[in-house]
């Protein structure tokens, strides 16, 4: 069975130095797709001890979740409010991020109903165009005489759009239009950067910063490998090795022919479990790479449902033997490096993770 190894550690280290690059900024956590697929009860509960007090998920059934595992956690639901649902936020005290008119004017009606100011975020586009008020609808919301006034705005946010490319000017375009909103809701938190901002723009860490993908182990733009520590470890068993002759091919559609004598190992992980078919290996050309016994092995042929064939021939004799394990990321091959291979980000990979590993927290 593949182990999938998460090291909580390593994750709390990951928030403290984000927490530490945000300086006086507070720095909250983004645990959304049951954090990022690692587990949202054992990463809350490690960011929770880490200092994290403030959440973000992505919708109300993660926030429940989340609320039954960190009953003071102040958490905000990033979808914003699909309609009907207000009465599951203030049930599960769970602030929802307002993306338009019509929701910010339905948790309205619903705090008037309840007599009760309830807290809510409200999402403002600078630039990315997905959620969000229109830039120009915001200002003209927030300095009409009613805004605001049947619920507590507590938060102000926005998305970078090109965060992980630190040069592109749309991000400065952003930062400038966000800056605008400050005197519009003064009593407000603000809050734009996300892993890349936190780690490479402090002019965009404004009130609050939001990483994600930072706190797992993956490095946005590239140049912080030193900063952010591997937290997930995804290894394979061996299932067998097999001795393979010259002109025999590997694995379905004969994409991989042996040029000589060859020694193949069988690993118990396919695509099944999120090792993508695209990381198979032809003659013409290698994608993707596995550590085993202290050595780098390709990927060859194509990737299976439950296997992938990797060349051991070049391995030491007697070094990859059946039960053995063979690393697929983590300490040796970097997550970043697997997304890459991909042709996909690290977001990507984590999330399509399957569920048949056997997952380790230490």
């Amino acid at each position: 069975m593949a182990q999938l190894s998460v090291n909580l550690g390593a994750l709390k280290e990951n928030y403290r130095t984000l927490a530490a690059l945000a300086g006086s900024s507070q720095c909250a956590g983004v645990v959304k797709a049951d954090a990022y697929g690692l587990g949202v009860e054992p990463v809350s509960r490690a960011l929770w001890d880490a200092g994290c007090r403030i959440f973000f998920v992505a919708i109300l059934s993660e926030a429940a979740t989340l609320r039954s595992l960190l009953p003071n956690a102040e958490i905000y639901l990033l979808n914003g409010l699909i309609k009907g649902a207000a009465p599951g936020c203030a049930q599960q005290n769970v602030r929802p991020v307002l993306a338009s008119l019509e929701e910010i004017d339905e948790w309205s009606q619903f705090c008037r109903d309840m007599d009760v100011r309830l807290p809510a975020a409200v999402h403002v586009d600078t630039g990315i165009n997905r959620l969000g008020l229109e830039y120009d609808e915001a200002i003209r919301f927030f300095q009409s005489a009613s805004a605001f006034r049947d619920f507590n705005l507590c938060m102000v946010m926005s998305h970078l759009a090109c965060g992980d490319e630190p040069a592109n000017e749309l991000n400065q375009q952003q930062v400038a239009k966000f800056e605008a909103l400050r005197d519009l809701a003064p009593d407000a938190i603000f809050s734009l950067a996300n892993s890349a901002g936190t780690l490479s723009a402090p002019d965009t860490h404004f009130d609050m910063v939001r990483p994600g993908i930072a706190l797992y182990g993956s490095d946005p733009i590239g140049k912080t490998s030193t900063t952010i520590k591997p937290v997930v470890t995804l290894s394979a068993t061996i299932l067998q090795v097999r001795d393979v002759a010259v002109g025999q091919s590997v694995g379905y559609g004969s994409t991989f022919v042996c040029q000589r004598p060859s020694k193949v190992a069988i690993l118990g992980l396919g695509y099944a479990d999120g090792f993508f078919r695209n990381l198979g290996g032809s003659n013409a050309q290698t994608r993707a790479q596995v550590y085993i016994a202290g050595h780098l092995a390709p990927v060859i042929g194509r990737v299976s449902m439950d296997m992938i064939c990797v060349d051991v021939t070049d391995l030491p004799d007697n070094s990859v033997s059946r039960s053995g394990n063979a690393e697929i990321f983590g300490e040796k091959i970097s997550l970043d490096g697997v997304a890459y291979a991909s042709q996909t980000l690290s977001y990507e990979v984590l999330t399509r993770l399957g569920n048949r590993f056997n997952r380790v927290y230490r």
